[in-house]
């Protein structure tokens, strides 16, 4: 497939269900601090764009990163091919020394079928996987990254019946939790912006209790703050669960056309009995049912029922919701500069699988 890139303005990229692909993803990032670029994708099947955000780290180090694209999806044969001629073209239209260029890739896992039908509690290690992604490609050059920068295995749940159907579907253990949150007088609201401070300190704690490198507040505030005037743009909500007025729980909940995506949580550290986070991702899911959204995307998930993997807890916890394990293949790299690159994939890989190196905030 010959494939060449059209550069255009990153406002002027197509309404899409991938938020981490949009206008106002460009929007948020820019307000951080990340270059943006925007390229239609000449010689795919059908008319497609890309968004690309590119920032420096350490001395001497640029990285490009293409969160959660490109959206077209090549056949799993050409994955490994397709985003080699990619990649070039991104190195011939970026005016920046590119040290590597990072995929988020949102296409399906190879191994997704054999994970379904063999339970199979985590993909082949990265030297199998590399083998697979590089076979076809010339230089041999594509490198699986030590940590997936946003999702790599989620839990999603379709949305395709009433409110009893949904709660009919899930575990009856998740159900009586539900119920239990909303007779202890748990109540789920709307929140405006001006509260963004109270999510934030519940999400400090949730890091602080978990572990995992938290982003600053400058961050969820470019969340809300980012130019949200066209119609095709998402839709941002917080969500705060209360219990006689008490903050417990909240949630940044993001909606496009086609569906929901928790983008965002965070829990109290008291009060725990009261069960704020299932009350909390029910009126969620009732709210993306108002909105006509198809499906409710709840985030990451461990791949399989394994007990040893870090985030076996979200495992337990998700699957009583009645959905499913959506299983993508992941984050990729490119490397351009290989000493820096090098440098750069050893630091990253003594982090903590929870962190998620230079793409964060």
């Amino acid at each position: 497939m010959h494939l060449t890139l059209t550069p255009k303005r990153p406002r002027e990229l197509y309404p899409t269900d991938i938020l981490f692909q949009s206008r106002y993803w460009g929007e948020v990032k820019s307000r951080l601090g990340w270059r943006t670029y925007a390229f239609e994708l000449d010689g795919a099947p059908a008319a497609r764009d890309m968004l690309v955000i590119v920032k420096p780290f350490g001395p001497n180090g640029v990285a490009a990163y293409v969160p959660q694209g490109p959206e077209f999806a090549p056949p799993q044969e050409e994955y490994g091919p397709f985003l080699e001629r990619l990649s070039e073209s991104v190195v011939e239209q970026i005016d920046a020394d590119l040290t590597f260029i990072r995929y988020d890739l949102p296409w399906e896992s190879p191994y997704a079928a054999e994970m379904h039908a063999q339970h199979w509690v985590d993909f082949p290690e990265s030297r199998i996987r590399e083998m697979r992604m590089n076979f076809g490609t010339e230089r041999w050059n594509l490198r699986k990254a030590p940590v997936d920068v946003t999702v790599a295995n989620s839990f999603v749940v379709d949305l395709d019946g009433d409110e009893a159907h949904l709660l009919g579907r899930m575990k009856a253990k998740t159900r009586y939790n539900i119920r239990l949150a909303e007779r202890k007088g748990v109540r789920v609201e709307v929140a405006p912006k001006e509260q963004l401070p109270l999510f934030y300190r519940m999400y400090v704690q949730t890091a602080e209790r978990n572990g995992f490198a938290m982003s600053d507040y400058r961050y969820f505030s470019a969340l809300f703050d980012a130019d949200r005037s066209l119609p095709t743009d998402p839709e941002v909500v917080l969500l705060l669960a209360r219990h006689q007025g008490d903050p417990l729980a909240g949630a940044i909940l993001v909606l496009s056309e086609q569906g929901a995506l928790f983008l965002h949580g965070a829990s109290a550290n008291h009060r725990r009995e009261l069960m704020a986070p299932y009350a909390l991702h029910w009126q969620a899911m009732r709210y993306a049912l108002s909105r006509d959204c198809r499906t409710y995307d709840m985030g990451a998930i461990s791949p399989g029922d394994d007990p040893d993997h870090s985030f076996h807890g979200m495992y337990r916890f998700k699957t009583g919701f009645g959905g499913r394990i959506v299983h993508n293949t992941g984050s990729w790299d490119y490397p351009v500069r290989q000493d820096l690159y090098q440098a750069f994939r050893n630091w990253e890989m003594v982090l903590s699988r929870h962190e998620q190196g230079f793409a964060a905030d």
